[in-house]
């Protein structure tokens, strides 16, 4: 299935919807050091362009993609921002508007859960199902879903078909019963059992251990300060057996290979990099889901949702 990554950042979509076996034809952000990254290690090239000033959109359309998929810039949407609207809220109606303009059969757009309450989002709903498509949302815990990380991200998808079926089935029926630990995913590698995470304030704790899940991991990576005051919620108490992960370890929480190249002139863009990255391993299980999906719909399948989920869980 042909398919285009807009906003593709370092490349965490792309690579899951690969994986899957979607065919990638095109890819574009307008952020040098994630297009840098990302075109180490792709075999297409990432078009590094303004998404948000297009006016020709057969820019897209020569690629004849039966598959659009994005994440458009969430900062402004997520706890860590200012949950500004005006800022780049803009991109995500943008992206709507680059689907509903080019038309292909499918859509996935990818962001934080917080977007569920914005205007924006509505905004955008309303262009895509004017333009004809039937939309499918949901929140997913990475967790769940092969990535060793506490991390909700939104997915709303549509298919541009007057039969289209439910596909909360296939997107809940194969989450995992329990949290992916980093030991579970990486097993003793990382030759720690405790690490540091910088907390967004003194009032949480910032030591974790490899035997749960991790927190989110976000776009910045600091050192332990001197000063550190321990919270009683960590994990260890002893700074000796404690560090921050590096950013290779970062990336292998999100789930990248562990031979994907990560090359920049500053290390502060790759942090920042891995942070914004879609983990591969939920985007491949979202993939598979509409995969799965297609298949049954060819072969007019209906499948049953067997996991008694809210779509927002």
């Amino acid at each position: 299935m042909r398919t285009i990554d807009l906003f593709s950042g370092c490349g965490g979509l792309s690579l899951g919807f690969e994986r899957a076996g979607f065919e990638i034809v095109a890819a574009y952000d307008n952020w040098r050091p994630a297009t840098e990254i990302y075109n180490m290690n792709f075999g297409h090239k990432v078009h590094e362009i303004d998404l948000s000033d297009i006016k020709d959109y057969t820019i897209f359309k020569n690629y004849a993609p039966e598959m659009i998929i994005g994440g458009p810039p969430c900062q402004d949407f997520s706890s860590a921002g200012n949950r500004n609207e005006e800022k780049r809220a803009d991109l995500t109606v943008q992206f709507a508007q680059i689907v509903s303009r080019v038309k292909p059969t499918f859509f996935v757009m990818e962001n934080v859960e917080r977007i569920v309450i914005t205007q924006t989002l509505a905004k955008a709903k309303e262009i895509l199902s004017l333009a004809g498509y039937k939309l499918h949302e949901i929140i997913l815990n990475a967790s769940l879903c092969g990535v060793p990380q506490l991390r909700k991200r939104y997915f709303l998808i549509g298919e541009l078909a007057e039969n289209s079926k439910s596909l909360q089935p296939y997107l809940l029926n194969h989450l995992a019963k329990s949290p992916l630990t980093i030991f579970d995913y990486l097993g003793s590698s990382l030759d720690i059992e405790h690490y540091y995470r910088h907390p967004r304030s003194y009032a949480r704790r910032g030591v974790f251990s490899i035997y749960e899940p991790s927190p989110t991991i976000r776009g910045v990576n600091r050192p332990i300060p001197p000063n550190y005051q321990f919270h009683e919620g960590d994990t260890c108490k002893d700074l000796h057996k404690i560090r921050p992960l590096t950013f290779k370890e970062r990336s292998l929480i999100q789930t990248f290979p562990t031979d994907f190249i990560w090359e920049s002139k500053s290390k502060s863009n790759i942090e920042q990099a891995i942070g914004n990255a879609v983990p591969v391993n939920l985007a491949e299980y979202v993939a598979n889901a509409i995969k799965d999906y297609r298949q049954d719909k060819v072969l007019n399948k209906i499948v049953p949702n067997k996991v008694q989920l809210s779509i927002f869980a």
